[in-house]
C-alpha cells in the first residue's frame, strides 16, 4: 500500500508536532481539531497558541473539524487526543470508515473505571482492528526543533511496525520497533505517576538523591505492573520505559512534573488544573494505575501514595514519611 495522506486527530502540542514532522517528509497531512472555532483561527493564523506558540503550522498542511471530511483518503489515522477524551471521538466514527486504515495510538494513559489501555480503547469501540503504539521520550517542543529524539513504535504486526517505522522515521526522530504493545503502552502510562511524585519532591526542596530514588523504584513498580499485565520486564528498561520516565521526571516541559511541584509547594490540585491549558495525564491515570495495582495484586507504593496525595487529602510531607518508614527489604 503506498501512504501519500496522513491524518493526525488531536490538536494538541504532541498532534501539532506529528502534523508538522510528517508533513515535512512529503505526506499529505489532515490536522483534525475538535472546535470548528479553533479549526478557522488556525487556518487563519497558522498558530497553535494554545498548545505549540513558538512553532508556524506550515500551509500545506490541512485543517478541518469535520471528522469526515479528515479522514477521507488517510492511509493512516493518527491519533493524539487525551486519554480520558479519546472514546468520545472514537464513538463519532463509523468503523467502516476506517478499513485498510493503519491505526495508531499516540496517547498515553489508562482509562478511568474500565481501566483499559488506549489500544484497548480503541479496539473495544472500533472492534478487531490493528492497533499499533507510537511512545517514547517525545517532548513535543523539543521534537518540534528538530532536537535529535528517540521513539518506539509498537505491534504486533511485524510487517506493520516495519512500515510504520519507516512513516515516522527522520533524521532527527529515529524509530524503534517493539512487538510489547502492553510494556509500551505501560511504560508511557504509569511514567507520568513516577513524574509527579518527583515534581512533589521537588516542591518540597527535596534534593536528587530523592529523585534518583524514585526513578529507580518508580522503575521497579512499572515493570513489576507489566509484567503481571503479560508485558516483558525488558521492554520497561527501553525508550518507551526508562527513557520516558527520565525525560518526563527531569524536563522543565513536563506537565506532570509541574503538576507535582505545585502540589509540593502547597497549591490545590483543582486550582492547578483549572489553570492549564494542556492535560497533565497523569493525574487520571494515577487514579487506574492504583486500581490496576489491586486487580493484579502488585505492590506499587509510589502509585499508592501519589494517589493518596491527589485525591484522598494526605500531606505530601507525610506521604514521602511513609515512603521512607516501610518495612525493610532487599532491593
Amino acid at each position: 500500500m503506498k501512504i501519500d495522506k496522513i491524518t493526525v486527530l488531536g490538536d494538541g502540542g504532541w498532534g501539532t508536532t506529528l502534523s508538522m514532522l510528517l508533513a515535512e517528509k512529503g505526506f499529505g497531512l489532515t490536522l483534525w481539531t475538535v472546535s470548528s472555532e479553533y479549526a478557522g483561527y488556525l487556518n487563519r493564523t497558522r498558530r497553535n497558541v494554545k498548545f505549540l506558540p513558538d512553532f508556524t503550522i506550515p500551509r500545506r498542511i490541512k485543517i478541518t473539524s469535520d471528522l469526515t471530511e479528515a479522514l477521507c483518503g488517510a492511509k493512516v489515522v493518527v491519533l493524539a487526543i487525551p486519554s480520558q477524551y479519546l472514546r468520545g471521538v472514537l464513538d463519532r466514527i463509523e468503523p467502516e470508515d476506517l478499513r485498510d486504515k493503519f491505526i495508531v495510538s499516540a496517547v498515553k494513559g489508562i482509562e478511568n473505571n474500565t481501566l483499559m489501555r488506549m489500544s484497548e480503547v480503541i479496539r473495544d469501540v472500533w472492534g478487531n482492528f490493528r492497533v499499533s503504539v507510537l511512545s517514547g521520550p517525545t517532548i513535543a517542543v523539543e521534537v518540534a526543533r528538530k532536537i535529535p529524539t528517540a521513539a518506539v513504535i509498537a505491534s504486533g504486526d511485524a510487517k506493520t511496525a516495519e512500515i510504520l517505522q519507516n512513516v515516522f522515521f527522520t533524521d532527527r526522530f529515529r524509530v524503534y520497533k517493539n512487538n510489547d504493545l502492553i510494556g509500551v503502552e505501560l511504560g508511557g502510562s504509569i511514567k507520568n505517576i513516577i513524574a509527579i511524585a518527583c515534581g512533589i519532591c521537588d516542591g518540597l526542596k527535596f534534593g536528587t538523591n530523592t529523585t534518583a530514588a524514585l526513578l529507580a523504584r518508580g522503575l521497579a513498580e512499572m515493570s513489576r505492573l507489566g509484567v503481571a499485565m503479560g508485558a516483558r520486564a525488558h521492554t520497561f528498561y527501553g525508550i518507551s520505559g526508562l527513557g520516558d520516565l527520565a525525560t518526563t521526571c527531569a524536563s522543565k516541559y513536563s506537565r506532570n512534573r509541574g503538576v507535582g511541584e505545585k502540589v509540593g509547594r502547597g497549591k490545590k490540585l483543582k486550582d492547578i488544573i483549572s489553570r492549564m491549558n494542556m492535560v497533565a495525564e497523569g493525574v487520571p491515570t494515577v487514579k487506574s494505575a492504583y486500581e490496576l495495582s489491586k486487580k493484579y495484586k502488585v505492590d506499587m507504593p509510589i502509585t499508592k501514595e501519589v494517589y493518596a496525595v491527589l485525591y484522598k487529602n494526605k500531606s505530601p510531607l507525610r506521604a514521602v514519611d511513609d515512603l521512607m518508614k516501610r518495612r525493610m527489604k532487599e532491593e
